[in-house]
């Protein structure tokens, strides 16, 4: 699909290119997304990582990583969710009892924790959007989980297609993942230049980088990597920062937060996020049956505390995390009340600074807010290093 792009989005330096990524987490429904809506293609709205993408992709559907960007207030969200229901959930909720999410053609949710199951009971009871599945995910790995997951995406595929008319059989899937693969694989490729002593991009713009791209129809998002990759190539360093850290932790869509960070002195060099790159953008394996591909591939990702076990795995890939881009600390950051997080951060911190990794526990709102203490607490942090 052609991508048509006016004079300034045509630019190449890769402040042009950042101002057109930046300029796509405005709203929920950007200038991509109904650009593909008017060429017929249909957006589908997700909120967990857990729900696979590439079934999202099949036919004229595309997915959009759902988001509140500059939500003031939980007012109306407030009467149905509880007050110690997260924020996140609250604001997508009045986005969605708004109006602002009407352009999407469907919903997709994982039963991944309560508050995004009590936002699923909520959205079809207030909003009854055409199309809205709950995927049921096992707490634990194992082939009989994987079995479980393949039998719950093989339904969910079949629903996607007898609503939408679109084809979502095992051809269809499996050209859908090697289509993503591909596109993940130019996203990686451009945060690790983060790797680099002084690298070309912050941790903030490639934050917007994921957050735009999973907000936006792929295929119309390749033409913004193509001017990236060629504007990357001759962009000078990044200035230097005194310290290099990894971020971890759950939801977090707003790259103010991380440029917050960063404007202490604390590069943000890697990300392990509900919304971040890794392991998000690790390829799913292609060949055979691809709905087990998925089901494998999904349950096998530390990412996420929900999951039953994996605590002890999820300390050692950040650890790794944190030698691979020679990180200096970690910053794991959770929203409040959020009860997947809140239970694991006190054991994740303790772990890690038993690896002799400093580390710094932050806990927010959703909503960009208390900016004064983030910028204080950070540079604390960073002076505790000793940089």
């Amino acid at each position: 699909m052609p991508v048509v792009r006016n004079k300034k989005q045509g630019a190449t330096g890769v402040n042009s290119v950042f101002d057109e990524v930046y300029g796509l987490l405005g709203e929920p429904g950007n200038d991509l997304v109904m650009r593909a809506i008017r060429d017929g293609m249909a957006p589908v709205g997700y909120t967990c990582s857990y729900v696979p993408e590439a079934l999202l992709s099949a036919g004229q559907l595309f997915p959009v990583r759902m988001r509140a960007p500059g939500a003031a207030g939980t007012e109306a969200a407030d009467i149905y969710l509880s007050s110690v229901t997260c924020s996140y959930v609250r604001s997508l909720l009045e986005y969605a009892m708004d109006g602002r999410y009407d352009f999407l053609r469907g919903w997709a949710f994982a039963a991944s924790c309560d508050h995004l199951r009590r936002l699923y009971d909520n959205l079809g009871r207030l909003v009854r959007p055409g199309f809205i599945h709950i995927l049921d995910v096992p707490h634990k790995r194992g082939a009989a989980a994987v079995a479980w997951f393949a039998e719950e995406l093989r339904i969910f595929a079949a629903a996607l297609g007898g609503h939408f008319g679109t084809d979502t059989g095992p051809g269809a899937v499996a050209e859908s993942i090697r289509d993503l693969n591909a596109f993940n694989a130019r996203l990686r490729a451009i945060g690790e230049l983060r790797k680099l002593d002084v690298p070309r991009l912050t941790g903030g713009e490639f934050h917007a980088l994921m957050l735009a791209a999973g907000a936006s129809p792929k295929k119309l998002f390749a033409g913004i990597l193509d001017d990236l990759e060629r504007a990357l190539r001759g962009r000078a360093p990044a200035k230097k920062f005194r310290a290099r850290v990894v971020i971890a932790g759950g939801q977090l869509d707003d790259p103010a937060y991380i440029n917050a960070i960063e404007d202490q002195g604390a590069l943000v060099v890697a990300d392990r996020l509900c919304t971040g790159s890794v392991p998000a953008l690790a390829p799913v394996p292609e060949g055979g049956d691809p709905f087990a591909a998925l089901a494998a591939h999904y349950l096998s990702r530390t990412s996420c505390p929900r999951m039953m076990e994996d605590h002890d795995a999820r300390v050692r890939d950040i650890i790794a995390l944190a030698r691979e881009y020679r990180a200096d600390g970690v910053i794991v950051q959770t929203v409040k009340f959020c009860d997947c997080w809140g239970v694991e951060i006190t054991p994740l911190a303790r772990a890690l600074r038993d690896a002799g990794l400093p580390v710094l526990r932050l806990e927010r709102e959703y909503h960009m807010g208390a900016e004064g203490q983030l910028r204080t607490r950070v540079q604390a942090f960073i002076e505790s290093m000793g940089k």
